[in-house]
């Protein structure tokens, strides 16, 4: 270990390590101190640690206490229930589109031997067609910023005789985005693999189709797993912004009880810890299941144990015997 470390970088002598540590305690020191200086003095002056302002969220005894989380329960199960509705969709639509490119790009490079000339070309002309469709699609729908969609679905669906409850409005708004993304990544992540696999897919007779399922799909999601969740992050944090729809979640309701109380700061602040603890939790879940695959795949990567040789059999039988 110590050979590779010094491949990397020298090893610091006892003298580097001296000056590392003091300069760690001085910056550590410093941040601090500017931490009360700039932040807690500041608020401290206008009184925003008080407990009139702190008590209706951390107080049970305050009068305001019960109906502050009755409030922030709810939109935060409203939050919850909308991220979980758009990951859902957003992972199945977005797996059904990278699925749906890999093979129109197949598609384009096939000849059509067996069909006649003129059917062909229209199927290779389709196939381009199809293919530069989705590609714009995916485009267009990746570089718009996700309060737009939101907006114009709300907005849209209705001139057209499809009216929801907001709910669905921004699942649908948070879907259109997010698929095309995480279609992308696991369709760079398929695109990535070796093409010997492919290639060996179909020297035993599986179709594209089969070899896209069967072979380069569950490979691509083991290996974006860490883009994935964190784009499923992304899915959550962006529920926030049902704001602009009247949607009742949880930074909406936030809103609601700044206009009450008059406390911003202490209510972003329980809002953003409730965030990070949400968000944790799910980066948490993300290395248990990336875990337990590297497991699976060094357990099923062991070799099975040799049996014993016949002599040595016939001979520990001789000796039970005796």
């Amino acid at each position: 270990m110590s050979q590779q470390t010094s491949v990397l970088y020298d090893v610091p002598g006892p003298r580097q390590r001296r000056v590392t540590l003091i300069s760690s305690l001085v910056a550590v020191v410093v941040v601090l101190a500017g931490a009360y200086l700039f932040i807690y003095r500041p608020l401290a002056d206008k009184g925003q640690f008080s407990m009139e302002l702190w008590g209706p969220l951390v107080d049970p005894s305050n009068e305001n206490f019960p109906l502050v989380w009755d409030r922030i329960g709810y939109g935060l199960k409203n939050t919850l229930i909308a991220a979980a509705l758009a990951i859902v969709s957003s992972l199945v639509v977005g797996t059904l589109l990278a699925v749906l490119r890999i093979q129109l790009k197949s598609l384009t490079r096939r000849r059509f031997t067996g069909a006649a000339a003129p059917v062909a070309y229209l199927l290779r002309g389709l196939s381009w067609v199809l293919a530069a469709v989705t590609r714009v699609c995916v485009e267009v729908f990746r570089g718009l910023p996700v309060v737009i969609t939101i907006f114009f679905v709300a907005r849209g669906f209705p001139e057209f005789g499809a009216s929801f409850d907001n709910l669905w409005y921004l699942v649908i708004g948070l879907t259109i985005y997010n698929s095309v993304v995480i279609a992308e990544i696991l369709r760079s992540g398929m695109e990535g693999l070796p093409s010997g696999q492919a290639e060996a897919a179909s020297a035993i007779g599986l179709s594209p189709f089969q070899t896209t399922g069967l072979i380069l799909l569950p490979q691509a999601f083991r290996i974006m797993l860490p883009a994935l969740i964190s784009q499923l992050v992304v899915v959550l944090k962006d529920t926030s912004l049902g704001f602009i729809i009247s949607y009742e979640e949880t930074l909406n309701i936030g809103k609601q009880i700044i206009g009450v109380l008059g406390n911003p700061i202490q209510v972003y602040v329980v809002i953003a810890v409730l965030f990070i603890a949400i968000n944790y939790s799910l980066s948490k879940l993300a290395q248990y299941v990336q875990h337990r695959l590297s497991q699976g795949r060094k357990s099923a990567g062991t070799p099975a144990p040799a049996p014993p040789p016949a002599a040595l059999t016939s001979q520990a039988e001789g000796a039970g015997g005796v």
